[in-house]
């Protein structure tokens, strides 16, 4: 995760305090360590809790947007503080009276201390979150492209709160623990004088606000979980491990805006007879041993059907043959791969009366003296 503030709640930086206050409710849904599965929850949640404490105060807000992040993290280890003149207990100069005339708060000591400035304007509402889902298919639906048909489940807006998290007809009132600011301030007397603390208020999420009564059907987040059946388009070639987009088919935005994409992660099952290398495929083709002797024609499986190739004379077990344009389609790209034909010259595990007088003339007339049942065959096939 991030460490700038901006990109932690996911917002611009012109994104107005609503929005922001949006952006981290939909963050700390995601990042609770009460509901979250992921291992760093809980550090992630106090990011963007300290976000939504710096930027939805104004004051912390243009100091952060004068200095950038890194600054303004290494001024707060000092103590300063919005609102408060500087560092707690040292007056206005931060410094012990080097500044002077810094009395104006955080946002004037940075201004005096480093410069910079900012500004900010109106934008678009953001997207929502991009969801992610995989989806299995076999080698054929890879070669001829498929239209896949699949069931996920994705959060959608509350129908019946329409995203409030309240019922529309619910009382709202000012929070009284933090005044409808959405945060609370401690303050700590120590040996080098006063420390003040900001942090999200805890009665009202940091909302601000309070109501009478929670939305039942989605208990207040705003969101439900819906069981969603859709349908996408698997191009032919599409290799493992590539991912499909379907836009708008994500998670709904949290500021009106545009709903987020939907990232298919493909895979592709093993196949019984091909191998797959990029576009290209490999076959092992069995064959027998007169087949390699003296030659054949055969048929040879293509997923697209089946082709006839001459192996040629004195064939060696393991030797190889290309044919060409017989693999996988290219993905966006004309043509297709090649089918590599890996050759094994299986050695007969049983031999009729004929079969072993041959054999055993053909090893003579080579000048081998053999007993057929001692090792003959395992020779046969150590040599092919």
């Amino acid at each position: 995760m991030s460490e700038d503030f901006y990109e932690i709640l996911g917002v611009s930086r012109d994104a107005s305090a609503d929005e922001i206050k949006q952006a981290y409710r939909t963050k700390a849904t995601e990042y609770h360590p009460d509901v979250s599965d992921d291992p760093d929850a809980e550090e992630k949640f106090k990011k963007i809790q300290k976000a939504k404490q710096v930027l939805t105060d104004e004051e912390k807000r243009q100091a952060y947007d004068r200095m950038g992040h890194d600054r303004y993290e290494q001024a707060e280890k000092h103590g300063f503080d919005a609102g408060q003149g500087g560092a707690g207990g040292m007056g206005g100069d931060p410094f012990g009276g080097m500044g002077g005339g810094m009395g104006g708060g955080l946002g004037d000591i940075f201004e005096q201390v480093f410069g910079g400035g900012g500004g900010r304007g109106r934008r678009r509402p953001r997207k929502g979150r991009d969801l992610r889902t995989e989806l299995e298919i076999d080698l054929e639906e890879a070669f001829d492209g498929a239209e896949k048909q699949f069931t996920l489940e994705r959060p959608e807006t509350c129908d019946a709160c329409d995203g409030e998290g309240h019922p529309p007809d619910a009382d709202a009132r000012t929070c009284p623990e933090c005044q409808g600011r959405g945060q609370v301030t401690q303050v700590q007397q120590t040996p080098l004088g006063r420390v003040q603390q900001t942090t999200t208020c805890r009665r009202c999420e940091g909302e601000g606000t309070l109501y009478s009564e929670t939305c039942d059907e989605c208990r207040g987040e705003g969101y439900v979980r819906k069981e969603a059946t859709l349908t996408v388009e698997v191009p032919a070639g599409i290799q493992d491990g590539q991912t499909l987009r379907m836009e708008g088919e994500g998670a709904p935005s949290p500021e009106g805006g545009r709903h987020g994409d939907l990232l298919i992660d493909v895979s592709i099952r093993d196949h019984e007879e091909f191998e797959r290398e990029g576009d290209d495929l490999r076959y092992r083709l069995p064959i027998s041993f007169p087949q390699a002797t003296f030659g054949d024609t055969v048929s040879v499986p293509t997923l697209d059907g089946t082709v006839e190739f001459e192996i040629p004379k004195g064939t060696q077990s393991g030797e190889t043959f290309r044919l060409e344009g017989k693999g996988m389609p290219r993905l966006r790209g004309r043509g297709q791969g090649d089918l590599f034909v890996q050759i094994q010259v299986v050695t007969p595990e049983r031999l009729n009366d004929e079969q072993r007088e041959a054999l055993e003339a053909f090893a003579e007339a080579g000048g081998d003296e053999i007993e057929v049942n001692d090792g003959f065959f395992d020779r046969i096939k150590r040599a092919f």
